[in-house]
């Protein structure tokens, strides 16, 4: 006898109300009965495959036909036909169309997924994993025809697949109502702030989609919350919000027909609606298993040895893309878009000259008062420049840290550290700097099981609040921050870059960090040390930024940018068997000393930084040989730093106030090499693609990925493709709204 069920492709917030059509006469009046219709069905065991003889013959009885009924077009339409809608510019007429086609295809998909599975399905050693008598002897005791198909999907997930979807099936639930909590909340108490909030580093709050918390429940209120495993309650909730919370969303289940007349609502694992939604979650994961199959077929190609030599495909690619790029960036405009565009999935492998590059920009300003004064003339200077008031004004400057607004703000995202357990943060030494940001993101690796939350990339994690946040009486936060002059800016990035080294993990890697206050350069382009001596900067006169002629006059015409650098740094990178002692190779590689380095300083530009467009660019702004449109005086230090190398910086002021200009990058060539030598940084070692965060692993990760995607996308097109002819949709049951275009 042939099973029937309905596709469970209601999204939560669906349930949070129709709202969309109100008013609208075509909607019929009796909702229950109006949404109870089958708009499609669809059966692909009808195929000529399953007939006798075919190729999925043996597998007919296993596939079940599928009933999609107007709920759920409806519910789809809700939760994300309307955005698409809004964002596409669609008629209702093609977005009741690309839904159904939409419900229509992930039922035939998910049918195929089932079959292919039992027909193809094995472990490493060829073993076939799943049978038809197996499958059959899982759904036996199905007490009906739902919980048939949950049992029927759920045969093909192993037992933490299952636990996966459980906990992701709650965190939905959970969600949603906290969402109705939150309002609730919000309600009562109208006290937000009104701080704008601190841009955050990429990454923040990633959830790992491999974790899964076999004790995390749904909170109802009248659960105990310590029982609901890893939930966090919303801020402010109380049991009484969190009951009025879960009642409304019941209440908006039943308003919308999604809980059956005398269903136990106290149990709300037991409702329809959270089969439905576990359903949901099932067939996500089977769908993944699909997609992790033909992943690994397409994989399988990227690896094997191309045809026209004993290079795998990756490898003939990455040769491919080296030439071509060297050709095309004879070009200079061609390849300083591509510097604009360097990322993760965009790599620019090559350089037609040295000293392009990247630095990260900690702008540390003037205040308002300071820049009026900036505005009145400097009396002396035969120009009318003002370099010599500049320098004055410069030693007021005082830095503070930004990141207050991250507990302030609404979100908070700070936490009072454990010292055993942060052991390496740094407090400058100040005991009372007690708050670091990012708990999830910035924690220790747990000691076992997966982590819950990404740790945030390039971001080190360690750098404590340079400042004072207290709790008041009301529960809420105020953050003050100190007020720090360039020179103490100076000994906090040298002191954190010292202390984080220790995070090294790399056998043989390292760096040592040195500095000194400088004097302008030497005839060999070398900047003058004068050690510890800052006060001589001051003392400059305004002839002093000149260049100097013959008979040792000042130059009027040619302003000498090498004066205004103020104190220079350096990482200097330890070569631990590298071909060179910075490796690019591993800039992005967590525990290497090119990571560390950059991740202490990209968290140091959000902690001071307020050249806020500089905040989340992959290596900083990209930097030119040549004139470019930055400010003088930022342009030849950016472009100086860039020569010496990653690692390098400098600190130097323009008309905004402090720069401190650090090296991520920089394209070089070894020393020993000529200059007809290309300029290749990045090099592809087939034996690292696994090594998450190297080059190479990056590189196959973006043509894995590309690959991949059309892999699998013509994997499942070929697949509905073959069984649409075993779809029949009924239009007409569903005109009420494709056609609200004419009636609106």
């Amino acid at each position: 006898m042939s099973k029937t069920k309905r596709v469970g492709a209601i999204a939560l917030a669906a349930a949070l109300g129709c709202t969309v059509f109100a008013g609208c006469d075509l909607i019929s009046t009796n909702i229950e009965k109006d949404y109870q219709q089958v708009i499609a069905e669809v059966d692909i065991s009808q195929s000529e495959d399953f007939a006798e003889g075919g190729k999925y013959a043996a597998y007919s009885d296993v596939v079940s036909n599928t009933e999609i009924t107007k709920l759920d077009m409806v519910a789809y339409f809700v939760s994300t036909g309307y955005a698409a809608m809004q964002q596409n510019g669609w008629t209702y007429y093609d977005t009741f169309a690309m839904i159904s086609d939409a419900l229509v295809n992930r039922a035939i998909y998910i049918q195929y997924a089932m079959v292919y599975l039992l027909d193809n399905g094995s472990d490493a050693d060829g073993t076939k994993k799943y049978s038809v008598d197996d499958f059959n002897s899982a759904v036996a005791d199905a007490k009906d025809s739902a919980e048939h198909d949950l049992l029927a999907v759920q045969y093909f997930l192993t037992d933490e697949e299952r636990a996966r979807a459980e906990y992701n099936t709650r965190v939905l639930f959970n969600n949603t109502i906290d969402t109705q909590e939150e309002s609730i909340i919000g309600t009562s108490e109208s006290d937000t702030s009104s701080d704008t909030v601190r841009t955050t580093p990429t990454g923040v709050d990633t959830a790992n989609d491999q974790y899964y918390d076999s004790a995390y429940r749904v909170y109802t209120g009248s659960n105990a919350l310590s029982d609901c495993g890893t939930y966090e309650a919303v801020e402010g909730s109380t049991t009484s919000t969190r009951t009025k919370a879960y009642n409304n969303f019941i209440a908006n289940l039943l308003s919308n027909n999604l809980i059956t007349t005398g269903e136990d609502v106290s149990d709300i694992e037991s409702i329809t609606y959270y089969s439905i939604e576990l359903q949901n979650a099932y067939e996500d994961i089977l769908i993944s298993k699909m997609s992790d199959l033909f992943e690994k077929q397409a994989e399988d190609r990227l690896n094997n040895t191309s045809e026209e030599g004993e290079q795998t495909v990756i490898e003939e690619e990455y040769d491919k893309l080296l030439a071509y790029q060297q050709q095309a960036f004879e070009d200079e405009s061609t390849f300083t878009n591509a510097l604009d565009g360097m990322a993760d999935d965009s790599f620019v492998l090559t350089a037609p000259a040295e000293g392009y590059g990247y630095v990260v920009n900690i702008l540390i300003p003037f205040t308002t008062t300071q820049s009026n004064e900036l505005a009145e003339p400097d009396s002396g200077d035969p120009n009318g420049n003002k370099f010599k008031a500049r320098s004055e004004l410069l030693r007021k400057v005082r830095g503070t840290d930004q990141r207050g607004t991250w507990v302030t703000g609404g979100s908070d995202y700070a936490f009072k550290y454990d010292a055993s357990k942060f052991t390496d943060a740094y407090t400058g030494g100040d005991e009372n700097r007690d708050y670091l940001f990012f708990e999830k993101g910035v924690e220790p690796d747990p000691e076992k099981g997966e982590r819950r939350y990404e740790r945030i990339p390039n971001y080190f994690g360690r750098y404590t609040y340079n400042g004072r946040i207290t709790e008041r009486d009301d529960g809420t936060f105020t953050a003050t921050p100190d007020r720090i002059s360039i020179n103490e800016f100076i000994t906090e990035m040298n002191s954190y870059l010292d202390a984080a080294s220790s995070a090294i993990t790399k056998d043989g890697d390292g760096y040592e960090v040195s500095g000194s206050y400088v004097n302008g350069v030497n005839d060999a382009g070398v900047l003058v040390s004068i050690g510890d001596d800052s006060e001589s900067y001051y003392k400059q006169a305004y002839k002093d930024y000149y260049s100097t002629n013959e008979d040792g006059t000042p130059d009027f015409g040619s302003v000498d940018y090498s004066k205004f650098i103020y104190y220079a740094g350096k990482v200097d990178f330890t070569s631990g068997g590298k071909t060179s002692p910075f490796n690019a190779n591993e800039l992005f590689l967590e525990g290497s000393a090119e990571n560390v380095a950059y991740s202490v300083i990209n968290e140091l530009s959000f902690a001071y930084n307020t050249d806020t467009a500089g905040l989340n660019t992959y290596l900083g702004y990209s930097i030119t040989i040549g004139k470019t449109d930055f400010v003088s005086e930022f342009e030849y230090a950016a472009q100086y730093v860039c020569r010496q190398g990653a690692g390098s910086y400098v600190v130097v002021p323009s008309d905004y106030g402090w720069h401190i200009i650090y090296c991520t990058f920089s394209y070089l060539r070894e020393d020993g090499t000529s200059e007809e030598d290309p300029i290749v940084p990045f090099v592809y070692d087939d034996s690292l693609k696994d090594v998450e965060g190297t080059f190479s692993n990056l590189f196959y990760e973006t043509l894995r990925a590309d690959i991949v995607q059309q892999y699998q996308s013509l994997a499942q097109t070929n697949a509905i493709n073959a069984y649409e002819s075993c779809a029949t949709v009924y239009e007409e049951r569903y005109a009420d709204l494709s056609g609200l275009d004419t009636a609106n």
